[in-house]
């Protein structure tokens, strides 16, 4: 990955990070690394333990950034998210996974945010 994609992934989860505060989550870790895999953010909103899926693009030319979590993409995030629940927080199996989307438009980010995007992938 180039610096300039690093650079600019960073400056999603940032701007995500700031978003999600401030419409009430509370943030529990971010890039938490398990085997293979890494959750952005894991959060707490409403009492409700959320994994959360940061993207972040230049526009759409090569798709949206919520079309990029695709279902491989989600089988690894499950994965960590139950790597996490054993680890950390066992006491508590419930969860969901949100996605947010940070699309620059003419510089200026753009911000969607997705509760329940996807289920707990099978298999994994």
């Amino acid at each position: 990955m180039t610096r300039q994609r690093q650079g600019l992934g960073r400056r999603g989860e940032l701007l995500a990070r700031d978003f999600l505060v401030q419409h009430g989550y509370l943030i529990l870790a971010a890039n938490y690394r398990t085997r293979g895999a890494e959750l952005d953010l894991v959060a707490e909103e409403a009492g409700e333990l959320v994994f959360v899926e940061v993207k972040c693009r230049r526009g759409d030319l090569f798709g949206s950034a919520l079309e990029a979590v695709d279902r491989r993409k989600q089988a690894k995030i499950t994965r960590a998210a139950k790597e996490y629940l054993l680890r950390e927080r066992s006491d508590r199996p419930a969860a969901r996974f949100d996605v947010v989307a940070v699309t620059f438009v003419g510089g200026k980010p753009e911000i969607e945010l997705v509760k329940n995007a996807f289920e707990l992938a099978d298999g994994y």
